[in-house]
């Protein structure tokens, strides 16, 4: 089969050699079936016409973009644009510059754990790993596309992409521009955040390309990022609460854990985690009832 699928539309294409003479000895590419039968010295081949070019990266004349912009690219599901709300043509642009996808993830992680030295130094070190929630993201989602582009396919750790990203990259946009507001901090810090979580979140809906969610992984994610929610809110297990700090619970330098704020950022949290379950079992659900 061609290349370019069925296409009754056809071109005669007649090769010609040639006769040895001492000033040829090359062989020509010449099109004929247009002016009636081709002649003894051509052989008539029918070959298939492109509908289009189909030109693919790496081939010669591509050029340096083209070559980058190469690679494979997973397949899309037919799911319900609430669990697949980003165009097409984004999630295959990020697939092909996927490790340049990667690689800002991994700069985030690192500017991420930066950001939260001040609440580490305040943390007892057992509880390290329940403070820098959205470097951990990034961090979930970077391993989750390599583990991708590698062949591998864990899918708890894509489950904790999808939750991660998803949750983090809503909940932080919310605390800064309804609880934490523009104050306290350097206007090019407040909106580098804002949009850069948001970044995040859109990543999360990129995962269903080559993820199924089974229920045992999604198990992992919601235990995960269910315990977070309890230490860093409800319950502080070791030491005081483990949430991100907040400018808004502030008050003469002391935090104060009994204000609005601290209930504001615990709901949106809560709300966020039973979202995220939500989406990734209805992915789960609408995969399976059109048998992909």
């Amino acid at each position: 089969m061609s290349r370019w699928g069925s296409n009754t539309s056809t071109t005669s294409v007649a090769i010609s050699t040639a006769r040895s003479t001492p000033h040829s000895t090359d062989q020509s590419l010449r099109f004929g079936g247009l002016d009636g039968t081709p002649s003894s010295d051509r052989t008539a081949i029918v070959l298939p016409r492109p509908p289009f070019d189909h030109t693919m990266a790496g081939e010669p004349g591509v050029g340096p973009l083209g070559r980058v912009l190469d690679g494979r690219v997973p397949d899309r599901d037919a799911l319900p644009w609430y669990v697949a709300p980003v165009p097409r043509a984004i999630e295959d642009l990020g697939f092909r510059l996927v490790w340049l996808v990667i690689t800002v993830n991994l700069v985030g992680t690192a500017f991420g754990f930066w950001y939260y030295r001040v609440q580490f130094a305040g943390t007892p070190i057992v509880m390290w790993p329940f403070v820098p929630d959205s470097p951990a993201a990034t961090l979930f989602v970077a391993l989750s596309l390599a583990a991708w582009k590698f062949g591998y396919d864990p899918e708890w750790l894509n489950a904790l992409a999808f939750f991660g990203c998803l949750k983090l990259g809503l909940w932080t946009p919310f605390v800064q521009l309804f609880v934490n507001g523009p104050s306290g901090i350097a206007a090019w810090l407040y909106w580098f955040l804002i949009l850069s979580h948001l970044a995040m979140a859109l990543q999360a809906f990129v995962i269903h390309r080559y993820a199924d969610f089974p229920v045992g992984a999604v198990a992992v994610a919601v235990a995960w990022y269910g315990f977070n929610d309890v230490v860093d809110y409800f319950v502080p297990l070791v030491g005081d609460y483990h949430h991100t700090l907040l400018r808004a619970e502030f008050v003469d330098g002391v935090i104060g854990h009994s204000l609005p704020a601290h209930d504001l950022a615990a709901a949106a949290a809560v709300t966020l985690t039973l979202l995220a379950t939500f989406l990734v079992l209805a992915t789960r659900v609408k995969k399976l009832e059109t048998g992909q």
